[in-house]
C-alpha cells in the first residue's frame, strides 16, 4: 500500500510516500520537509495565522516534488494520510483539507493521524524495529509524556509534564539568555563547548515518587542564574550545559522509573528533543545497563516530518480504518482515545 503523508501540525510542512510493501526504511520512498523557522524568526516565536498562509503556499509543490523523488503519480496511490491533531486548529486544516480534497478525487481512503502517535511510530521505520510491549518517552516542543506501549493503538499515559514540556523549556531558557530563535538548538550546541559541573541545577521531581515532570522551576534557576552571573561567553556556555544537563537527567531518571513500572527494558525516543546527541547517550547507556535497548528513529525524523504521518496512517489504513469525507480536525487530543490497531502489523 503506497500512502501519501500530510504533516501541518505547527511549524513546518512535512510530505512523504510510505511503501508497505518494503519493510523498514526501504518502504520511505521519499519525504520532504519545509521548515517556516525564517518566517517566525522576527516574532521570536510561531504566528499561529502565518504558519497557515505559509503551509497553503508550500503544501501542495511539496506534495509534487515529494511524488516526483519517489518516481510516483498521483494515480499510484492508495490511501492518504493526515495529522489531524493536536497543533494549531488552522494549520490542521490546511493539511486535511487538502488531504482530503486529494483522496476524494483519487477514490482512495483517507485517515487523519495522531501527531504523537506518528511521532511514537517512527522508530519503527528503521532497521530491527521494536516491538510492543514497550515504553515511550514522547519528548517535544510541545510534549513530554512517558507512555506504556500495549500494542500499537493501545497506549497507557504513565506520567507528563504538569508545566513545560522540555523542549519549550530549552526554547525559553535559550531566550531568557538572548540566544536567537529557535532556541533550543542553539542552547544545546552552545552547551558543547560549556564545563560540566560549573553550574548544577535540580533535577525536578526526582526526589520523590512518581512519573510526571516540571520545568518550570528549572527554568527559573537558569534566569536567576544568569542574573547574578557575569554574562561573559564562557559563562553562558556553562549555563547551558547545566541546564542540559539537568534536563537529561531528569529524563533518564524519569524514564528508568517507568521501565520498572511498566516491567520493560525496550524504551522508544520520540519527538524533536530525542535527536539531543547527550540525550541519546544517556539513555542509551542506561538500557544498556539494564540489559535492553534504546530505540530511536533517525534525526531527521525526529523533528515533525511527513513520514512518520505516512507511516502511522499506512498501518491503520491496513487495518481497515477510514475517515468519512468531511474535514474534522482536533486540535487537542488524547493519544489514550485512539481506537486500537484490529489487524496489520508494522
Amino acid at each position: 500500500m503506497r500512502v501519501l503523508g500530510i504533516e501541518t501540525s505547527c511549524d513546518e510542512t512535512g510530505v512523504a510516500v510510505y511503501d508497505t510493501a518494503f519493510p523498514g526504511p526501504a518502504g520511505l520512498r521519499a519525504h520532504a520537509v519545509y521548515s517556516q523557522i525564517a518566517l517566525h524568526a522576527e516574532y521570536g516565536g510561531v504566528v499561529p495565522e502565518l504558519a497557515s498562509r505559509d503551509h497553503v503556499r508550500k503544501l501542495l509543490p511539496l506534495v509534487r516534488q515529494t511524488l516526483a523523488e519517489a518516481g510516483l503519480a498521483t494515480s499510484d496511490l492508495d490511501g492518504v494520510a493526515y495529522t489531524a491533531g493536536p497543533g494549531l486548529v488552522g494549520a490542521l486544516l490546511v493539511g486535511a483539507g487538502t488531504a482530503r480534497a486529494l483522496a476524494w478525487a483519487l477514490d482512495v481512503p483517507a485517515v487523519g493521524v495522531h501527531h504523537m502517535e506518528g511521532h511514537l511510530l517512527a522508530p519503527l521505520m528503521e532497521d530491527d524495529p521494536p516491538q510492543p510491549p514497550f515504553v515511550a518517552l514522547l519528548v517535544s516542543g510541545g510534549h513530554t509524556q512517558l507512555v506504556a506501549v500495549e500494542a500499537i493503538g493501545r497506549y497507557r499515559l504513565l506520567g507528563e509534564t504538569l508545566d513545560d514540556a522540555a523542549g519549550e523549556a530549552f526554547d525559553k531558557t535559550a531566550k531568557l539568555m538572548g540566544l536567537p530563535y529557535p532556541g533550543g538548538p542553539q542552547l544545546a550546541a552552545l552547551a558543547e563547548k560549556g564545563t560540566p559541573g560549573a553550574f548544577r541545577f535540580a533535577r525536578p521531581m526526582t526526589d520523590r515518587p512518581g512519573l510526571d515532570f516540571s520545568f518550570s522551576g528549572l527554568k527559573t534557576q537558569v534566569l536567576l542564574a544568569w542574573q547574578q552571573s557575569d554574562q561573559s561567553e564562557q559563562t553562558r556556555a556553562d549555563i547551558a550545559r547545566g541546564f542540559e544537563d539537568a534536563v537529561v537527567d531528569t529524563l533518564a531518571i524519569k524514564c528508568e522509573r517507568a521501565l520498572d513500572a511498566a516491567g520493560s527494558n525496550t524504551l522508544v525516543i520520540a519527538g524533536g528533543v530525542g535527536a539531543n546527541k547527550r540525550l541519546r547517550a544517556k539513555l542509551q547507556a542506561m538500557c544498556a545497563h539494564r540489559g535492553g535497548r534504546a530505540c530511536f528513529p533517525r534525526p531527521a525524523l525526529c523533528t515533525d516530518n511527513g513520514a512518520m504521518i505516512a507511516f502511522a496512517g499506512a498501518l491503520r489504513l491496513e487495518a481497515g480504518q477510514r475517515e468519512d469525507a468531511s474535514v474534522n480536525v482536533t486540535p487537542r487530543w488524547d493519544m489514550a482515545l485512539l481506537p486500537p490497531l484490529v489487524a496489520g502489523k508494522p
